[in-house]
């Protein structure tokens, strides 16, 4: 609507080489009032597709070579189209309001409408040089230097009125992404998505089981938020999502609850699968990668390895504070004494209550504590 409404003539450059204008692409392309493409690029597959990656239309039948066959020979009837046409009711409507749309495109710049209906019932595809020769494009130019010149004093329709082009020697500036645009693009991507949804989970759960901690919480709740976000841009599946969910509470469930790695190793299968059944939407460019998948897994599984190695050390190591670090520890008599004496541990000299005779310099042991009073016995030497 912005370009059939503008009041100063759109070129549509379809570059560099080997970029295409798929899908929105060619609605802007049949839209502009100069179409132009680059050496090597293409367009066309505009049937429309729903957000979730399923299509509209009905799959092709066996027979569909014999038909094209046919009409490649001049041989098509109504019947024909009419087997091509989408099984329901809501997919015949989208696809012939899509047909009739491009159809008007077209038409507005003189374009051949009928190819324009085969990009959309069909997914026809057609290269630059095909694109000319089938007056669905003005001009192939190699850059953009070349574009100005070619289109330079070319007649095209603007407001009804007859409008002639002077694109010599214009002052030509380039607008570039902002740093917002950029910012969403990067978050806007499967691999960044799994990433923050991760952090997010696994930040809100450190702040659950740590109150008061504040920086899991905060650091979990952005990057949740932004994964979120970036979520309703792309087509995902939720049962996918739901099954990360599961993984990451299984993971955290095996630091807490002794099940000797089932949970673990479930989390970790059950968030694998959920990654890759998440972004499995088959449109292109909205699928994650699946050696991602595999190496943020494994990295997720060494991690919790680690964290599982950590807290079974630390439940074997003794106590470093309090009552419990000093029964068992071992200490050195300061003087001889039967009874009550002195000893030294750990830096600090205690009374200590012996009922065994324990000369000066002998080891002694911690076996219980009473008060301020160390209960002691002599180490039995080799």
């Amino acid at each position: 609507q912005a370009i059939l409404n503008s009041d100063v003539p759109v070129v549509t450059y379809v570059s560099p080489s080997g970029a295409r204008a798929d899908s929105a692409g060619t609605y802007i392309l049949l839209a502009s009032h100069v179409a132009a493409m680059a050496p090597t690029t293409h367009l066309g597959a505009a049937t429309p597709v729903a957000i979730g990656g399923d299509d509209v239309s009905p799959p092709p039948e066996p027979d569909a070579v014999d038909d094209e066959e046919e009409a490649e020979n001049g041989d098509t009837s109504e019947s024909d189209e009419s087997d091509n046409e989408p099984s329901t009711a809501m997919g015949r409507k989208v696809l012939n309001d899509a047909v009739a749309y491009i159809r008007g495109l077209a038409e507005s710049q003189g374009r051949n409408a009928d190819w324009a209906e085969k990009a959309v019932r069909d997914a026809a595809t057609l290269t630059a040089e095909e694109a000319l020769a089938e007056n669905v494009i003005d001009v192939i130019a190699e850059d953009t230097d070349a574009l100005l010149e070619q289109i330079d004093g070319m007649e095209v329709t603007l407001d009804n009125e007859p409008y002639t082009l002077a694109t010599a020697d214009i002052n030509v500036r380039t607008f570039e992404k902002t740093w917002r645009n950029r910012f969403l693009e990067t978050i806007a991507s499967p691999e960044i998505i799994l990433i923050l949804f991760s952090i997010g989970l696994y930040g809100l759960m450190l702040e659950g089981y740590n109150p008061g901690a504040i920086y899991p919480g905060v650091a979990g709740a952005i990057c949740l938020l932004l994964a979120l976000y970036a979520v309703q841009i792309l087509p995902v599946n939720y049962a996918g999502m739901a099954l990360m969910i599961v993984g990451v509470v299984l993971i955290v469930a095996e630091t807490l609850v002794p099940s000797f790695g089932v949970l673990g190793f479930g989390g970790i299968i059950a968030f694998a699968f959920g990654a890759i059944l998440t972004f499995d939407s088959g449109v292109p460019g909205f699928g994650i990668s699946k050696a991602f998948v595999v190496s943020f897994t494994v990295v997720t599984g060494g991690l919790m390895f680690l964290m599982a190695t950590y807290l079974v050390k630390q439940r074997r190591r003794q106590a470093v504070s309090g009552v419990e670090s000093i029964i068992g520890a071992t200490g050195t008599a300061m003087d001889s004494f039967a009874g009550e004496g002195m000893v030294w541990l750990d830096g600090e000299s205690w009374a200590a209550n012996s009922s065994t005779p324990i000369e000066k310099d002998q080891e002694v042991r911690v076996r219980a504590i009473d008060g301020l009073t160390l209960l002691v016995d002599p180490v039995e030497k080799p």
